[in-house]
């Protein structure tokens, strides 16, 4: 590495693009990653899926709850 950068040229927010959208991976704990990949299999469906049901279930419970 170079111990100075010359950044006079350089243009602000040149690649920001604001429509971008980014996806965050989600890391689920063991015992949580098992259940839910056993009802995936039973329901022939994939992990992410399975847990975007079951987010919003708990929002219905919630909101139900409010």
């Amino acid at each position: 590495m170079k111990k100075e950068y010359d950044f006079s040229g350089g243009e602000r927010g040149k690649f920001y693009n604001p429509r971008v959208k980014i996806n965050l991976p989600i890391y689920l704990e063991p015992e949580n990653h098992a259940f839910v990949e056993n009802i995936a299999k039973k329901k022939h469906s994939d992990l992410t899926t399975v847990v975007n049901e079951l987010i919003k279930s708990d929002i219905r419970i919630a909101k139900a709850i409010d």
